[in-house]
């Protein structure tokens, strides 16, 4: 299954949403692989009732960045070429 980083909480402790079962996973930070940051997906497997972070998703991390980027840009547009005055 997958889940995304969605914040940190008192700098040692990683909230990751896990959309399948609608949980939030909070684990230490210390436990996130090197390299994550908000936003970022993970493989997460679930082992004798515990939910542990196994990977990065980088394809889906890739994705979903680029589908933001291009929301971020269509809106951008969208204000420049409003009617009211800024």
């Amino acid at each position: 299954m997958r889940g995304v980083l969605d914040r940190f909480e008192d700098q040692n402790q990683a909230v990751i949403l896990i959309e399948d079962i609608q949980i939030a996973l909070v684990i230490p930070v210390n436990e996130l692989p090197k390299g994550s940051k908000v936003n970022t997906y993970f493989w997460i497997e679930e082992r004798n009732g515990k939910y542990e972070v196994t990977s990065i998703d980088h394809k889906k991390t890739k994705r979903e960045e680029e589908r933001s980027e291009d929301l971020m840009k269509k809106l951008q547009v969208k204000s420049r070429d409003s009617k009211f005055k800024k």
